[in-house]
């Protein structure tokens, strides 16, 4: 049986956390089964899903008060099962990009959300347009619509809404 621990660290960014910290995690014998690395701000925030047999993963987390001194980081972890897949879902990604507004990310999984639609993944991000520097901000999703929900009316009201918002989006499944 394969054991999970899903570790979240937040701290200042300074080059080396991720190397101390994948260090310990293969000291203690366990292995990074997926990961997610960003700096915000002037913050370094990693979130890590470990595996390891239970008796590896309990020495892992016995090093966390340690690594946290050591790193300057706040670190949480939560044990967890491997992803159980839920039902007949088809794997699409969303791609939005408008004019920084409040409000956006709420919009958007409203919109999935009111549909029965799983939001999987999302990364936003805020930048200046080239030539104009006016504040954009960006979305992807990815998303997982089940697999009796009609795709082409859900696009239709997808874009529908879109409009209504002013925010330039795709929907698209997600190949291979």
């Amino acid at each position: 049986m394969k054991n999970y621990l899903v570790i979240s660290a937040l701290g200042e960014d300074r080059p080396g956390l991720v190397n101390e910290l994948s260090r310990v995690i293969l000291d203690c014998d366990c292995s990074i089964v997926d990961s997610r690395m960003t700096v915000l701000g002037g913050e370094f925030a990693i979130l890590l899903l470990v595996q390891g047999n239970w008796n590896t993963l309990t020495k892992l987390e016995m090093q966390f008060k340690r690594l946290e001194q050591a790193l300057g980081m706040i670190i949480t972890a939560k044990r967890t099962e491997g992803r159980v897949p839920v039902g007949d879902v088809l794997p699409y990604a969303v791609e939005v990009v408008a004019v920084s507004q409040p409000g956006i990310v709420h919009h958007l999984a409203s919109f999935f959300a009111s549909r029965s639609i799983n939001i999987e993944d999302m990364v936003t991000r805020s930048y200046s347009a080239p030539h104009t520097g006016t504040p954009m901000f960006s979305v992807n999703l990815a998303i997982g619509i089940p697999a009796g929900m009609h795709i082409a009316m859900l696009r239709e009201e997808f874009l529908d809404f879109c409009d209504e918002l002013n925010l330039d989006a795709v929907l698209e499944p997600i190949k291979g």
